[in-house]
């Protein structure tokens, strides 16, 4: 697939990783040489140096022998006015990174897709979504639904206590015929496992299972089930206000922000939330304002280290449940060690949205989970795929990927030895990144 993308910053960026990856033909766009010297000089794409919205870049680029152009640069408008001409000069399909959640409305985006911008990309509406799920399902590290919940993912932190440690997968299996281990993050590292394989204390597994065996994992991973109605939130921005606009009067909120113009837009902004200007950094502060009352805390600000810090703070202070944006990768492995919860990075949520649509499926509902090294997607089997006709134990797949379970006719199965697939299945792969596009060509 020959996939151009339209700026060289945190989200291209780490979308250009991921695809080159995949054995994609994949070429970046961008105004700053130095940001393109790095992609090239490490990963298999090409660049050009060249504004995302000039006609003679887009030439130079052969816009007309596009499948996919995705325009990520950190301007709204360039990103939409590119699009357009992408798409009137030969790009087969659009996607459009947006800062402003007027472009989501239904009718903003029936005229969006007449300009000729096929998808939009909100990462700060895919971030509030993420923490909506942490604190409707508050012991889980990862929520991941397929098919209405006809197939669910859980990533769940193993703590001491859980009887599940120390087993071997082996061993693990046939006394939970209803759980499929299909990943284990331990440390810094993504496991695709094995028989042979040990649960160990501090790993993160991902479970995979139908809905109603979802509660079971409670007692396997040693959890209790925690309901949340109050939430503090560190920051005001734009997650913070889709937050709030998104549960109503779901949770009962309190923002601290330290902007006194931010606080006071905040309150037009965010009626049923309780708005406190002040620095959520000062314990003392935290302590006035009742966090240890609190169920929930929401880490929002716009760096990273002070997010981790603080539900650290919170943590200490008697608070079960934090989340965490944390947008530089390299510090989500640190901060999943140190226990603070859910982890939200708007580059992977993203990009993990815009993966998807190479997968040819539905981008309604997200397909593919976001982690750092890892791959999760959901992949239809079509009419004479190779995988059809031969059961799982015989395909000799990859040791890197797993398939985990499968839905046929809306119904959610577990993948076993003797599964066999037919088409119209929607099967969960779980991969190492870069292994997805081998598997994906027995589906086709």
């Amino acid at each position: 697939m020959n996939i151009i993308i339209a700026g060289a910053g945190d989200v291209g960026t780490h979308l250009a990783k991921l695809l080159a990856f995949e054995e994609q033909d994949i070429l970046v766009i961008d105004e700053d040489a130095e940001k393109l010297q790095f992609l090239d000089a490490n990963y298999n794409l090409m660049t050009l140096e060249g504004s995302p919205t000039s006609f003679h870049t887009m030439r130079e680029a052969r816009m007309h022998a596009c499948d996919l152009f995705i325009a990520v640069t950190p301007s709204e408008n360039d990103n939409v006015v590119a699009c357009a001409m992408a798409r009137n000069i030969g790009a087969k399909v659009t996607v459009a990174r947006i800062s402003t959640f007027d472009y989501m409305a239904d009718e903003n985006r029936v005229l969006l897709q007449k300009m000729g911008v096929d998808h939009v990309i909100y990462p700060e509406y895919l971030a509030a979504q993420e923490i909506i799920v942490a604190l409707r399902r508050s012991w889980v590290r990862h929520w991941f639904e397929l098919h209405d919940g006809a197939i669910i993912v859980v990533g769940v932190k193993l703590h001491e206590g859980a009887s599940i440690i120390g087993m071997k997968l082996r061993e693990f299996a046939p006394l939970n015929p209803n759980f499929h281990v299909s990943a284990i993050k331990r440390g810094h590292d993504i496991i695709i496992p094995g028989g042979n394989d040990e649960l160990l204390e501090d790993d993160i597994l991902y479970f995979t299972c139908t809905r109603e065996h979802v509660d079971e994992l409670l007692e396997l991973t040693g959890k209790t089930l925690h309901h949340i109605k109050r939430v503090m939130v560190m920051g005001g921005g734009k997650i913070a206000i889709r937050l709030a606009s998104m549960v109503n009067d779901e949770f009962k909120i309190k923002i601290i922000e330290s902007d006194l113009k931010t606080c006071q837009a905040l309150s037009e902004k965010c009626p049923h939330c309780e708005i406190v200007h002040g620095d959520a950094r000062d314990i003392d502060l935290l302590v006035e304002e009742g966090i240890e009352q609190m169920d929930a805390f929401i880490s929002l600000s716009g760096n990273s280290e002070a997010n981790i810090l603080t539900c650290l703070t919170a943590k200490e202070l008697g608070v079960r449940k934090t989340v965490a944006e944390v947008e530089n990768i390299q510090y989500i492995s640190q901060a999943e060690g140190l226990n603070i919860g859910t982890i939200i990075n708007k580059k992977l949520l993203a990009s993990s949205s815009i993966f998807q649509l190479l997968l040819d499926t539905d981008s309604s509902s997200p397909k593919c989970l976001a982690l750092t090294d890892a791959e999760v997607a959901e992949l239809v089997v079509k009419p004479k795929a190779k995988i059809c006709n031969t059961p799982v134990k015989d395909l000799r797949l990859s040791h890197d990927l797993t398939l985990a379970g499968f839905v046929r006719d809306g119904k959610g199965m577990l993948v076993r030895g003797d599964t066999v697939f037919q088409p119209g299945d929607s099967v969960v792969v779980f991969s190492k990144m870069g292994s997805l596009n081998r598997i994906e060509k027995l589906f086709k």
